[in-house]
């Protein structure tokens, strides 16, 4: 009879998934941002660089991972939240988002200023007569905590998904009235998981379960969407090494949000202390980026040796090469190149066949040779920042 009773919730909680708004602001969110990035795309590069949906690339084994992480703890150990907490995550989160900038969507903003909403909500109801002022009545503010700490380091994680030629290339007028290249790293993921809420046929399967709870004697199963996303921009050095060092900030940030939750259980005021640290945890942690990058000369602006390659198109014979983002291309079929339009040129002449000369991180020359098939893209598929006009930076 429990099992049939878990079967029929679990069912019930899959259901209560498609009712909830964020589902279905997340598509509408992920085409618009995909729609923007490719827009600007054409405008700097003349051709999109990548596919639609490229900002969720790379991110569903992480989301899969977590989301069934998240549903083994709050079942397992038992953790209740109310049906109105659920419906004010996805407001708030719709609320940040609807400028369709990812930057807002860390989850230290949208489970903390959830957090702090609830937490002012019976001083703000009390005073007016068109919401009832029970309707967040007992919430858990050390589940909440909690969630926030694994879904800071769910976001850890993202950013360590970042490769070499997967970040967004952007191109801006520097302060010397020069083009410099730059990258965004920039993700957007999707992870549901399982939460108990009250009233329904689960009952209490041991003595100190659920142990977060909220009141109540029966509990249902809901399948929660959680969204979040980030935008950080990169100039001063390759994006993938900023990706590494801000995953460890954010590693070491979730660690302390998790320690202050946990301390939560037995100190109800650690909860909130949880929440604070890491919202002013995570604007240190971007502002400290920010100040770094600025400090640094930009890594991918034009040089005298040769071109530097802002980014590879995918599915192009660059990609196939094995050509990378930050590298320099100085020769092409033995001619010295430092301009877009000297490369376009060599690059004409050369025919069915091109050799390359590559300086890699490491400084050394390689070599990097093939022929252009007729089924090729119909250029080499780099894209190079340069003085010149935007118009003319696909090679």
């Amino acid at each position: 009879m429990m099992a049939e009773s878990w079967v029929m919730e679990l069912v019930k909680g899959i259901g209560r998934f498609f009712l909830n708004p964020l589902v279905y602001w997340t598509i509408i969110l992920s085409l618009v941002v995909s729609y923007r990035r490719i827009k600007q795309e054409r405008r700097l590069f003349g051709q999109k660089v990548f596919d639609i949906f490229s900002e969720w690339k790379d991110t569903w084994l992480v989301t899969t991972i977590f989301g069934l992480m998240l549903s083994i703890i709050t079942i397992g150990a038992g953790v209740v939240f109310s049906y109105e907490t659920i419906m004010l995550i996805a407001a708030v989160t719709i609320l940040l988002s609807i400028t369709f900038r990812l930057t807002v969507l860390s989850p230290v903003y949208t489970i903390g200023i959830t957090f702090l909403l609830l937490l002012l909500s019976p001083f703000a109801l009390e005073n007016q007569t068109f919401i009832d002022v029970d309707l967040f009545e007992s919430p858990n503010f050390t589940g909440l905590s909690l969630l926030l700490a694994i879904l800071l380091s769910a976001e850890a994680f993202l950013l360590t998904r970042h490769t070499r030629n997967n970040t967004f290339p952007d191109m801006e007028i520097g302060r010397r009235g020069t083009w410099i290249g730059m990258h965004h790293l920039k993700k957007m993921a999707f992870i549901p998981f399982f939460v108990l809420i009250p009233s329904g046929s689960i009952t209490p399967i041991a003595s100190f379960w659920p142990y977060f709870s909220i009141g109540g004697e029966t509990y249902s199963l809901m399948l929660v969407p959680f969204l979040m996303g980030f935008n950080h921009v990169v100039r001063g050095q390759l994006p993938e090494k900023t990706a590494e060092r801000l995953a460890g900030s954010i590693h070491i940030l979730s660690l302390i949000v998790l320690l202050l939750a946990a301390g939560s259980i037995y100190i109800g005021w650690l909860s909130l202390a949880a929440i604070v640290a890491g919202i002013i945890g995570r604007e240190y942690t971007s502002y400290r980026h920010r100040i770094k990058d600025q400090e640094k000369t930009p890594f991918f602006n034009q040089n005298e040796r040769g071109i530097k390659v802002l980014a590879v198109i995918p599915g192009t014979p660059a990609d196939r090469l094995g050509i990378l983002a930050g590298e320099t291309i100085i020769k092409v079929n033995g001619k010295k190149i430092n301009r877009i339009d000297q490369f376009y040129y060599a690059l004409q002449d050369s025919g069915a066949y091109f050799k390359l000369e590559v300086i890699g991180d490491n400084g050394e020359v390689r070599f990097v040779q093939s022929a252009l098939y007729e089924a090729d893209h119909h250029e080499l598929g780099v894209i190079t920042a340069s003085e010149r006009s935007p118009d003319s930076q696909l090679a």
